[in-house]
């Protein structure tokens, strides 16, 4: 079996190219082919991708459930591995212990990678996806799927967010298997107040979609409340801290202690 990486990105290219540079460096025997689908990046991703001898796909409508699809069209063989530009491997053998997870089950729809201590816990304990879909599944940061397990069940370009957790669900219930792995990948996503607030609307309507999980009114209004007090609080505990530096940075002009 081949192994095909997928990298979803968007005006990231000092991630993409550390994440090129690293697949290239490390793991170059290990894959078979790197694409890059790109949702119309005004920056240098198309021309990183080039000089790393990467495929790269712009996209202009993009969904996570349709780039999904897009990168499970585009890709040559049937190991899926789907990472976003911010996110990359760390372990020395994670696309092998990929690819022996593939040969050895041949009912795997997927694997989940470890990225946090949530995976981790859930690996060591023994937590199937089937018991916990949303830890233990699919998460498309760092995860790979079977493409001929996707030609049967496309990806859900209906959802806001969480296609990956969706499409776990599906395939647990058509009888195929989701198995933690313990590859080992990091992601480093450092999102702006804008982009943050983005995701929670997103997955605000995706956990209701999915997991049937929504606010109550008590708990929207004590939400407020909390995070109010929290802001004050936060604010006044900085507040101390800076004046503590300050006046410590006084007095030791004040006494500079001897030089050893």
């Amino acid at each position: 079996m081949k192994i095909s990486v997928v990298i979803r990105t968007k005006n990231q290219e000092h991630e993409l190219e550390f994440l090129l540079k690293n697949l290239k460096t490390r793991y170059d025997d290990d894959i078979d082919e790197i694409i890059v689908l790109d949702n119309l990046s005004s920056d240098n991703s198309e021309k990183i991708t080039l000089q790393y001898g990467a495929k790269f796909i712009s996209i202009k409508n993009f969904s996570y459930g349709g780039s999904a699809n897009i990168a499970a069209q585009s890709a040559s063989h049937d190991i899926v591995v789907l990472f976003s530009a911010h996110s990359y491997p760390v372990s020395h053998d994670f696309f092998k212990l990929i690819k022996t997870a593939f040969i050895e089950n041949k009912n795997l729809a997927g694997v989940r990678c470890l990225h946090n201590p949530n995976d981790y816990q859930n690996f060591i304990n023994g937590i199937s996806a089937k018991e916990d879909p949303n830890k233990s599944g699919l998460v498309f940061a760092g995860s790979a799927f079977n493409k001929k397990v996707w030609l049967k069940h496309p990806f859900n370009e209906d959802v806001p967010t969480f296609e990956d957790k969706e499409w776990t669900l599906r395939v647990l219930k058509e009888g195929y298997d989701i198995e933690l792995v313990p590859a080992i990948f990091c992601y480093d996503k450092k999102r702006t107040k804008a982009q943050t607030y983005f995701r929670f609307k997103n997955d605000l309507k995706g956990n209701y979609q999915i997991w049937g999980i929504s606010p109550t009114w008590k708990g929207v209004f004590w939400g407020l409340l909390k995070g109010v007090f929290n802001l004050f609080f936060h604010f006044s505990l900085d507040a101390y801290y800076l004046f503590k530096r300050f006046f410590r940075r006084v007095i030791f002009l004040i006494n500079k202690p001897t030089k050893l």
